[in-house]
């Protein structure tokens, strides 16, 4: 099912999400869930979604770069599930990148993060797993977990930029902005 995607200016996009409690989880809900998430994804033709971006307050992300496996190959088979994700390492290398977002739409900005990370999570079958990711998967993932912090990339930018972009963010909270994908501004 394809779901709505929170805008810019809706409040769920800045709360601290809550994490799942996977010993109570009904695994059968959080694989219908991730797999909307995907598909949401998809349609939208994006590479990262986070459960605060479809209206959930859930510690829960996915990411598929597979589209992208032309430019990035060690995107090939990269597709992710993750949930409760936490990041135990981070390099000390940092890459500069021009970032978008689903959720501010029509926005790019320069974003530095680190190159690579180590992340602890669980996928959607609840099962554990710890892995170290590189380059841009590293950024796609960095990307969502900020989400689920309230955290959106043009929290990242210079101060300058962050006034350049001012009142186009001003204009996506007031719904002022035209998407090719199902979108919602609320609470």
């Amino acid at each position: 099912m394809i779901l709505p995607i929170y805008i810019y200016g809706s409040e769920i996009l800045r709360k601290k999400c809550q994490p799942v409690d996977a010993a109570s989880a009904d695994k059968e809900e959080i694989r219908k869930y991730v797999t909307d998430m995907f598909e949401t994804m998809k349609e939208a033709e994006g590479v990262g979604l986070a459960a605060p971006q479809v209206g959930r307050d859930a510690r829960i992300l996915v990411v598929d770069g597979t589209d992208l496996a032309d430019t990035y190959p060690a995107l090939r088979n990269f597709r992710k599930a993750m949930i409760n994700p936490e990041i135990l390492e981070k390099s000390a290398e940092t890459s500069l990148y021009n970032e978008g977002c689903l959720s501010v739409p029509d926005i790019h900005c320069d974003v530095t993060r680190p190159k690579k990370i180590t992340v602890r999570y669980l996928d959607e079958n609840l099962e554990e797993h710890t892995e170290e990711f590189d380059d841009f998967a590293a950024r796609m993932i960095w990307h969502e977990m900020d989400h689920l912090d309230g955290i959106l990339f043009t929290d990242h930018v210079t101060p300058i930029r962050k006034k350049m972009i001012s009142s186009k963010l001003h204009n996506i909270s007031k719904g002022k902005v035209r998407c090719a994908y199902k979108a919602k501004l609320g609470k």
